[in-house]
């Protein structure tokens, strides 16, 4: 299975439903962490423009969009664009474990 980047860019003045659906949006990335698919997320930092960086093991980019759709964050409407590729590690220590 391939590594895809994934961006997301948030809504304009999503900052309170962002807080509000969080632990949602959280509780559903953390599920798809324990199945192997979401190696890694997070948000970018507070001086970037709003948005996050995800990467995740799929079949093809497709597949990891379809897993994307069903985000609370996503079905909630904070997310305005959804950014998927599929990316090579090729060095640092991480490099390794996020080879096929």
């Amino acid at each position: 299975m391939a590594v895809f980047a994934v961006t997301y860019t948030y809504a304009e003045n999503s900052d309170a439903a962002r807080d509000e659906h969080r632990p949602a949006h959280r509780e559903y990335l953390g599920g798809l962490s324990e199945q192997g698919a979401n190696l890694v997320s997070g948000p970018f930092g507070p001086q970037d423009a709003p948005g996050a960086l995800l990467l995740f093991r799929g079949g093809s980019a497709g597949e990891v969009r379809a897993l994307l759709e069903k985000d609370p964050f996503v079905l909630e409407g904070l997310v305005a664009d959804v950014q998927v590729r599929e990316w090579s590690a090729v060095l640092g220590p991480l490099a390794e474990h996020l080879r096929p």
